[in-house]
C-alpha cells in the first residue's frame, strides 16, 4: 500500500485522483479546507460520482493545506499531489486576481514543507494559463509546446495572476530539484471538464443551459463565442498523469491536452444537436472570454506513450445524459 498526499482533494480534479488511488488500494491522505466558490465538496456529504466514506483507506483532514504543512512532517509519502489552489471560473480570474494570487503563498508553503518531509515524488499541477499569451491571440495563435516556457531563457507573459502564480510554482519545482534533489513532474492541463465539475466553469454551465433551453431558437455564450479551447476529459487527464508520472523526475513539464481546438459556439451547437435541436448561437461581448485560442501540442505526450481517448463529443454526450437524469438545475 502506497501513501498518497492529495492537497485540494475535495475539488473537481482531486476527487477523481482520490478515487483512482483508493480503488487500487493506496492510502489517501486528503487535505482540503473547502473554500467557497472553488468547487470543493465536503466528503461527509458524499461526492457526486462516489462516496469516499466507503473506503477504509481514505483519511480526510478539513484544513488549509498551509496549516497541515505546519502541523505535519510525515516523511513516508510515496507521492504528493499538490492540487490546492484558489481558482474558480473566468470571473474569478478576471475580477478577483489578488485572491488568485494567494496561490503564491500556498505553493511556497508546499515546497518549504517538501524540503523537510521529502516525499518520494511530487506531482505538480501548473496550468495552460502559464503559457505566453502572445501565442494565443486571434491574429497569432498556435498549439502550445512545453518548450515555450524555458526558465534558462525567455519567459513570456502568462495569463493574469493565475498564470503568474502557476509559472512561479513551476520555477519553485525546478529549484527544489536543483537545490534539494526533490523529484517532481509538472503538468500543464488545458480545459479539463467532466460531469461533476463546479457550475462556475464553462463546461457544466453550457451543458446545463442547453438542456434548460431545449427547443429555444437562440442561445447566448460569453465573449464572441469564437474563442477556441482544447477540452480534455478529466479521466483522460488522470490517465495521462498515472501513465507518465514516473517517467519525469527533474520538474520537467508535460501538457495534458488533445491538440483539438473547439470554439464555444461549436461547443453549444454540438451540445444542442445531441439534445435534439439547432438554435442560433450568439456571443455576449460584455462577458470576459480570456485569450482567443488556447490549445496544447501533444507531441511530447506521445513520446511518453500517452494519447487522450475520450472525444469532446463523447464527453458532452456523457455529461448531458448525467445532467438530464439529475435535472439541469441540480448542483
Amino acid at each position: 500500500m502506497r501513501k498518497i498526499l492529495i492537497t485540494g482533494a475535495a475539488g473537481f480534479v482531486g476527487r477523481h485522483f482520490s478515487k483512482r488511488f483508493l480503488d487500487i488500494g493506496d492510502l489517501v491522505v486528503a487535505v482540503d479546507s473547502i473554500v467557497p466558490l472553488t468547487g470543493g465538496i465536503d466528503p461527509s456529504r458524499g461526492w457526486p460520482l462516489f462516496n469516499p466514506g466507503d473506503y477504509q483507506n481514505f483519511h480526510f483532514l478539513r484544513q488549509d493545506c498551509r496549516q497541515y504543512f505546519v502541523e505535519h512532517a510525515d516523511d513516508d509519502f510515496d507521492y504528493a499531489l499538490h492540487l490546492a489552489a484558489i481558482v474558480g471560473g473566468r470571473l474569478m480570474i478576471e475580477y478577483n486576481p489578488l485572491a488568485v494570487a494567494e496561490d503564491l503563498a500556498i505553493d511556497s508553503a508546499y515546497w518549504q514543507w517538501a524540503v523537510k518531509a521529502k516525499p518520494k515524488k511530487t506531482v505538480c499541477f501548473s496550468s495552460s494559463a502559464a503559457y505566453p499569451v502572445e501565442f494565443q491571440q486571434r491574429d497569432n495563435y498556435q498549439l502550445l509546446r512545453e518548450d515555450m516556457i524555458e526558465f534558462s531563457g525567455r519567459i513570456g507573459v502568462p495569463d493574469m495572476s493565475y498564470g503568474w502564480a502557476k509559472l512561479t510554482h513551476e520555477y519553485l519545482a525546478h529549484l527544489a530539484y536543483e537545490k534539494h534533489g526533490l523529484k517532481s513532474v509538472v503538468y500543464r492541463p488545458f480545459s479539463g471538464y467532466g460531469e461533476d465539475q463546479d457550475g462556475t466553469y464553462p463546461f457544466p454551465s453550457i451543458c446545463k443551459r442547453v438542456l434548460r433551453q431545449r427547443g429555444d431558437p437562440r442561445i447566448e455564450v460569453w465573449g464572441s463565442g469564437d474563442q477556441l479551447r482544447d477540452f480534455i476529459h478529466i479521466e483522460d487527464c488522470v490517465d495521462g498523469v498515472l501513465m507518465t508520472m514516473d517517467k519525469i523526475d527533474d520538474a520537467g513539464a508535460l501538457n495534458l491536452s488533445t491538440g483539438v481546438y473547439t470554439s464555444f459556439k461549436e461547443f453549444v451547437r454540438m451540445t444542442a444537436e445531441i439534445c435534439g435541436y439547432h438554435p442560433e448561437v450568439v456571443g455576449m461581448s460584455g462577458k470576459p472570454s480570456g485569450v482567443f485560442a488556447r490549445g496544447g501540442d501533444c507531441a511530447k505526450q506521445q513520446i511518453y506513450g500517452y494519447r487522450f481517448k475520450i472525444t469532446f463529443r463523447e464527453g458532452i454526450e456523457r455529461a448531458t445524459a448525467w445532467f438530464d437524469r439529475r435535472g439541469p438545475n441540480a448542483t
